[in-house]
């Protein structure tokens, strides 16, 4: 029997009676997770390109592409936390992770939420969304491939691009309407950039900085050659791995037409317990992604208690039980299973 869009109606008042409790962030929580995260992405990439032993080093540096993996997506977290709740946590992500990665937190804040738009999710007009499941099993390939090439990609844009950008007007235009946000779908443009808010200034110009000094230091010799690409390869292993959980984060079956509720719902997947590894791919909370498309405001950290009440609590035949997926590579193997074939109507995913 097909559901309708008041089944999913009702499923987020459900949920959001069972996890009233939950929606308030702990910054303490923030914190501390943001901190081991960055001492281990730190310690384990200096670990990595300073050892003289080749198997210390590869496990120093897994740990290290996990570690600016988790700690990179807090990025996610920022866009939808305010700054009272967790106080002086975006500054600090920031400094931390975001300046020195050159993924500032502006090239997600007012991005994101566009994603969460009910009468956008899907279409045409969403920064976060492509019919993948259309895509030919070569070009879905490309498409991951392409991941590893994003350390190149911010080091063009902010040692290059950004500081011309300053002295040609168009090219700054371009830079902030089409390279200033972390998309999937590269026909979006960037409005909300045409009078760029202060602190977006001021973390573009720090990337910028911190660009040319890396640059600068490795040019005169006081940063060791080893030490850059070894930060390169790291970076670069932590973006393909993101792609592929990027994969498995929806299942793409959207021509660009507008979504009802709970095709958007069924649209979104969760890979949740007792899949433990998924905790590593998909970590802050992104192996949840139907339960946060569900409940935006959810903090990270009370996800799985969430959807421990929810699974436990709703019926066998509730929407919510038909939005999990195994494990990273079986919804791997469905979606290249699926590529290139006409993919369902909305209507037709929502039996």
């Amino acid at each position: 029997m097909a559901k309708t869009a008041s089944d999913t109606v009702s499923l987020t008042r459900q949920a959001y009676a069972l996890t009233e409790d939950l929606m308030r962030p702990n910054a303490a929580i923030y914190w501390i997770d943001l901190l081991l995260s960055a001492a281990l992405m730190w310690g384990g990439f200096l670990l990595a390109a300073t050892t003289t032993s080749l198997a210390v080093g590869l496990l120093a540096g897994l740990v290290s592409m996990l570690a600016l993996y988790r700690a990179l997506s807090f990025i996610h977290e920022l866009t939808h936390i305010r700054d009272d709740e967790a106080p002086g946590f975006r500054l600090g992500w920031n400094v931390l992770v975001g300046v020195p990665l050159m993924t500032p937190s502006m090239m997600y804040e007012g991005v994101h939420n566009i994603h969460h738009v009910k009468d956008r999710f899907g279409t045409a007009l969403d920064p976060e969304y492509m019919p993948l499941s259309r895509y030919t099993p070569l070009s879905l390939a490309g498409f991951l491939l392409v991941a590893l090439l994003a350390p190149v990609g911010v080091v063009i844009r902010s040692a290059i691009l950004t500081p011309l950008s300053f002295v040609a007007p168009p090219l700054r235009r371009f830079v902030k309407q089409r390279l200033s946000a972390l998309v999937i779908n590269p026909d979006f443009v960037r409005e909300d950039m045409a009078r760029m808010r202060p602190e977006w200034l001021a973390q573009d110009i720090a990337c910028w900085l911190w660009s040319w000094a890396v640059i600068a230091a490795t040019i005169a010799g006081w940063l060791p050659v080893r030490l850059v690409l070894t930060g390169l390869v790291i970076f670069s292993l932590a973006t393909f791995l993101n792609q592929a959980r990027t994969l498995v984060a929806h299942h793409w079956d959207n021509d660009g037409g507008k979504m009802s509720l709970d095709e958007q719902f069924l649209d979104s997947v969760n890979v949740p317990p007792p899949n433990l590894a998924s905790e590593l791919w998909a970590p802050v909370g992104l192996r949840y992604h139907a339960l946060h498309h569900l409940m935006p405001r959810l903090p990270y950290h009370n996800l799985g208690k969430a959807h421990a009440r929810l699974t436990q609590a709703l019926a066998p035949d509730s929407l919510y039980h038909r939005a999990s997926q195994k494990g990273l590579f079986e919804a791997l193997a469905t979606l290249f299973r699926r590529v290139g074939r006409k993919p369902a109507t909305g209507s037709q995913a929502a039996e």
